[in-house]
């Protein structure tokens, strides 16, 4: 009878340890060996007792809320950033077992202390980060920042764990600031509007301007080149008249006025004929012969006007001369005295 006993209570030392999991023996209490999957034996009970630990499986811990991200727990996820604004934010994070001495017997409550852990260094992530950051552009690279700090916290208090991921449920300014949040992100979006719609302005005018700023330097240029020009052929000009001046004076003012009442007078529409020297003057109306023999409906330059004969008007006695009248002797003299 005895010796059944003894065989039952040492077969009650067999165990099996499952795929996935670790076998943590225990003498008396105090961790002795960590034990692989598959069938294994220890000292039966009260010497040895063995723990199985799941090193496989992924543990969650939430922070800031419980189970749905409607159900809150404000302390945990109202967080200061770095420009002094509050944001209301959730998270989880999964990790998994890497060491289950330390899992079971450094820690009392390692589930506790990995919450505790990943809220400390959540809230110091985002107080060194901006709000807009944190909503917006930078919520991977927070959640990645997150991770790296938790796993250097998790290790130095040795809770044996390694945290796989986490996850930004939510992110948002609290519930009393919404609307006045929502108007800054409003007129934020108004002003980058605006800003795009002027530089789109400014990159259609400034071209613009520049092309006729570049066409009036060209058209400046250009004059200037034609006046220093005409200057240098007028000077060269004057330098040989008055060089044939000095030779003939007479000669060249003579010349001198008929170019000049030649240039004056090629724009007029008016003719004064002098038949004879003493006579009166015959005013020939040009402008209205031309416009009398032009046919109406006739335009363009082919069409050339023709000159209708006018009866000459009866010249009145030559001690009544016409005040309309100027004879030649009557213009003033260019006579220039030789300089």
């Amino acid at each position: 009878m005895i010796g059944i006993v003894a065989l039952l209570w040492l077969v009650s030392g067999f165990y099996i340890v499952n795929a996935g999991e670790r076998g943590v023996v225990l003498r008396f209490g105090q961790f002795s060996e960590s034990t692989m999957p598959g069938p294994r034996w220890h000292l039966p009970y009260p010497f040895e007792s063995v723990e199985k630990v799941n090193i496989e499986q992924v543990r969650t811990v939430e922070v800031g809320y419980r189970r749905t991200v409607k159900s809150k727990t404000l302390n945990e996820s109202l967080m200061l950033t770095d420009d002094e604004n509050i944001i209301d934010l959730q998270f989880s994070v999964q990790y998994v077992l890497k060491d289950p001495e330390d899992f079971l017997f450094t820690n009392r409550n390692p589930d506790e202390t990995v919450m505790q852990v990943a809220e400390s260094a959540m809230r110091e992530v985002v107080g060194k980060s901006r709000m807009d950051y944190v909503l917006y552009e930078g919520r991977a690279d927070v959640s990645a920042r997150a991770t790296k700090l938790m796993q250097e916290l998790l290790d130095r208090y040795r809770i044996g764990v390694a945290v796989s991921k986490v996850n930004l449920q939510n992110a948002q300014p609290p519930e009393q600031v919404q609307a006045a949040f929502d108007d800054a992100v409003k007129a934020g979006q108004d002003r980058e509007r605006l800003k795009n719609e002027g530089q789109a302005y400014a990159n259609d005018v400034v071209p613009k301007a520049r092309g006729l700023a570049a066409r009036l330097i060209a058209e400046a240029n250009g004059h200037k080149q034609r006046v220093i020009v005409a200057a240098e052929g007028d000077a060269a000009r004057f330098t040989s008249i008055v060089t044939e001046y000095n030779k003939a004076p007479q000669v060249t003012r003579e010349r001198l006025y008929q170019d000049a009442m030649q240039q004056v007078l090629s724009s007029t529409t008016k003719v004064l004929v002098d038949s004879k020297q003493g006579q009166q003057l015959l005013y020939l109306p040009l402008d209205k012969l031309m416009q009398m023999s032009t046919p109406v409906g006739t335009v363009g330059a082919d069409a050339t006007p023709t000159v209708t004969p006018v009866a000459p008007e009866v010249s009145p006695p030559k001690t009544a001369r016409p005040v309309e009248s100027r004879s030649r002797d009557a213009l003033p003299r260019r006579d220039r005295e030789v300089r």
